[in-house]
């Protein structure tokens, strides 16, 4: 029979038609994947690699690019600001300007007038040692004040030559001169991904501020010459620093260079195109870019949306006299050129990779088919010989190497089954015989061994709670004991002196004999037999409305409803104390399944078998969440509780150990959401037992 099993299950196997079954059946589907895969998926791969590290490099050599030309900017644009302060204080140094000290204002201020545009400097003011301008190279608009709120004019006020760049406001402009401001003024143009601004124009100016003392012959020091250039609007510079960062073909591709002065996030001076020849003065950085420059004072390199297009772009921020952002010097380039250069390349990588893997397939795909024709071969020899045609061979093959080989011995090894073939039926079914009847005794040898480890198991766990139980309730006992005896006589001794805590004693004494009360359920649990008390007729449909009575006090709080069928005609034989402590237990467990109400049901019934009453059936069914399967082949298991925070485990265990004394059995049905129901059956003649390890008759399910 197993045999004629095996060749049923076989001949079924090549109706199989998924790609996974032929993959396990087929050898030459074996060898097309040993031979594609490499190619399938190696190559892949391989591609996805060198797209990534491609795309990796690529990113580098940007940024390292992006980042030298920030750097020929920043030193460009450096050596600007330096020259304009070594232009203000050539001038201060200068003898005309020191010939002139103590001349009239209008001489002065003529000529200042005439030196400041040879500098081309935007305005020249001569400061007296108070910082209040003496001189101007343009009428000033408004009374004269003082200027040493700027870090330059400070500076040069204690004898050293100072240049920065300052963000001057509208008032500081048109102050030194109305056609100062309004070189300055710039409609702001709406930017995508611009942080919001409600201003509708930039007024302000971004100025290189430079001073230098003034001495007379005598090397004291008289004045203050402060100068400025102008950066808003300044087209010329930043079409001078293009020009030397990307120089006619350091750019590749066609890409083109910019570059851009910003004040705070607005571009000032720049040659970017807003659209043909039109630059994007006025147009705003983007919101990350802000907040990374001026907000953080970092540099940023990389890949950045400017105005219409992508660009390569370097961002790093200008500093103001007292260490203030207040501006931003950018380079970049276009990005797309490079980007399509780069999917050219890696395009035509792909299409070489892809041939040279096709052709690579072709030639691999020849020599596996002289691989797996003897095997096919074969296996069709297998398949005809499960099917019954045990005389079939492969005979001879012409392939000469070690598949030659193996045809040979196989179908030496077919002659050499089948004559095994009729010996192994007859010893298959004496084998089957035996082990049917072994099994049969192997299944009662291990139900037997079952049991007796469950008793063996109960019996050693209750003999250790015994042993420590007992040293516990003696080393427990005694401090317990003496806290009551002294709360008393403390009470005793302070009398109305003791008002004040009168509750702390009270919560104290109550916790003390929380402990007397947990010792003795452990005593209870570990030792039955010495708790156990006698034994008699008791009316079951009484106790239970003794019980229910004695626990009524926590129904109405809880809004419960309580729902009674007692239907038990005869009596039970148990002591009817520990019947009560069994149902009271049942109850409130029960009422605390339901802390937002639900109905409690107590039922009572004659509990028959083979049509003659051998005892009662009492059952306790709550409406409550129910309880967890994984929970319930544990919850008479000792110190087993779901109360967390509260409970000592130990309720269910002395009830079942109660209950298992007089000879019933105790069993629980729960459904989560639905509600338990504990039922306890009684003899109603018991069969005591005292013994702690007695089975009992414990279903659970």
């Amino acid at each position: 029979m197993p045999a004629e099993s095996g060749r049923t299950a076989n001949r079924e196997a090549p109706k199989r038609t998924g790609w996974a079954d032929r993959l396990r059946s087929s050898v030459r589907a074996k060898l097309l994947v040993l031979v594609l895969a490499p190619l399938l998926v190696g190559v892949p791969v391989l591609l996805g690699l060198v797209w990534t590290w491609g795309n990796e490099a690529y990113e580098r050599l940007l940024n390292f690019k992006i980042g030298s030309d920030l750097v020929t900017a920043h030193e460009y644009f450096d050596r600007v600001r330096i020259g304009v302060g070594s232009d203000v204080q050539a001038l201060a140094e200068s003898h005309r300007v020191v010939g002139l000290l103590g001349a009239r204002p209008s001489a002065m201020s003529a000529l200042l007038a005439e030196l400041a545009p040879g500098r081309r400097l935007d305005f020249l003011l001569l400061l007296d040692r108070e910082g209040r301008p003496l001189a101007a190279s343009q009428p000033l608009a408004g009374a004269a004040a003082t200027r040493l709120e700027w870090p330059v004019v400070a500076s040069a006020l204690h004898g050293s030559a100072l240049t920065t760049v300052e963000r001057f406001s509208a008032g500081a402009l048109q102050y030194l001169s109305p056609a100062l401001r309004e070189r300055a003024w710039l409609p702001l143009v709406e930017t995508r991904a611009a942080a919001p601004d409600a201003r509708t124009a930039e007024d302000r100016g971004l100025v290189i501020h430079a001073a230098a003392p003034v001495y007379d012959e005598k090397r004291n020091l008289v004045g203050v010459l402060e100068g400025g250039v102008l950066l808003n609007g300044n087209l010329e510079m930043v079409d001078r620093i293009n020009a030397i960062v990307y120089r006619d073909g350091s750019l590749p591709l066609g890409s083109r260079g910019t570059a851009t002065l910003f004040l705070d996030d607005t571009r000032i001076a720049t040659n970017v195109r807003l659209f043909g020849d039109t630059r994007a003065l006025g147009t705003r950085v983007s919101q990350a870019v802000r907040e990374l420059v001026l907000g953080r004072g970092e540099t940023w390199l990389g890949a950045a949306f400017v105005v219409n297009d992508d660009y390569v772009s370097g961002y790093e921020p200008i500093a103001d006299g007292r260490g203030e952002r207040v501006g931003m010097l950018y380079v970049g380039f276009l990005e797309e050129p490079f980007r399509a250069a780069g999917r050219m390349a890696m395009g035509a990588l792909f299409v070489l990779f892809i041939g040279i893997s096709a052709a690579g397939a072709v030639l691999s795909l020849r020599w596996a088919r002289s691989v797996f024709r003897p095997i096919e071969r074969m296996n069709a020899v297998i398949q005809r010989v499960e099917q019954g045609e045990v005389d079939e061979r492969v005979g001879a093959v012409a392939s000469r190497d070690e598949l030659g080989r193996l045809a040979g011995e196989f179908d030496h090894l077919l002659d050499t089954l089948s004559a095994k073939r009729e010996e192994l039926q007859r010893w298959a079914e004496e084998l089957d015989r035996k082990v049917a009847e072994r099994t049969v005794e192997l299944r009662e040898a291990n139900e037997t061994l079952r049991r007796a480890q469950q008793q063996l198991v109960m019996s050693e766990k209750l003999a250790a709670i015994g042993e420590l139980t007992a040293g516990v309730a003696h080393e427990i006992n005694n401090p317990v004991a003496v806290i009551q005896g002294n709360l008393d006589v403390m009470r005793d001794v302070l009398g109305p002196a003791a008002e004040p805590v009168r509750e702390e004693i009270r919560l104290i004494h109550q916790q003390a004999d929380r402990i007397r009360q947990i010792v003795t359920k452990l005593l209870q649990f570990a030792r039955p037999g010495e708790f156990a008390g006698y034994a008699e007729a008791v009316e079951v449909n009484e106790v239970v409305a003794d019980c229910l009575f004695l626990t009524q006090h926590g129904f109405d709080r809880r809004a419960i409803e309580v729902a009674t069928d007692f239907a038990a005609s005869v009596r039970i034989e148990i002591n009817r104390s520990e019947l009560q402590q069994v149902l009271i237990n049942l109850i409130v467990n029960a009422v605390q399944a339901m802390p937002d109400g639900g109905r409690l049901g107590l039922a009572t019934a004659d509990w028959t078998e083979d049509g003659e009453t051998v005892g009662a059936v009492i059952r306790v069914r709550d409406s409550g969440h129910g309880i967890a399967p994984e929970d319930l082949s544990h919850i008479f298991d000792p110190f087993f509780t779901t109360k967390k925070g509260s409970g000592t485990g130990l309720g269910l265990s002395i009830s079942y150990t109660i209950v298992e004394r007089y000879g019933g059995r105790i069993a629980v049905d729960s459904r989560p959401g639905e509600g338990t129901e504990f039922a306890l059956w009684l003899r109603r003649d018991a069969r005591y037992d005292e013994s702690p390890s007695a089975p009992g008759f414990l279903r659970r399910w």
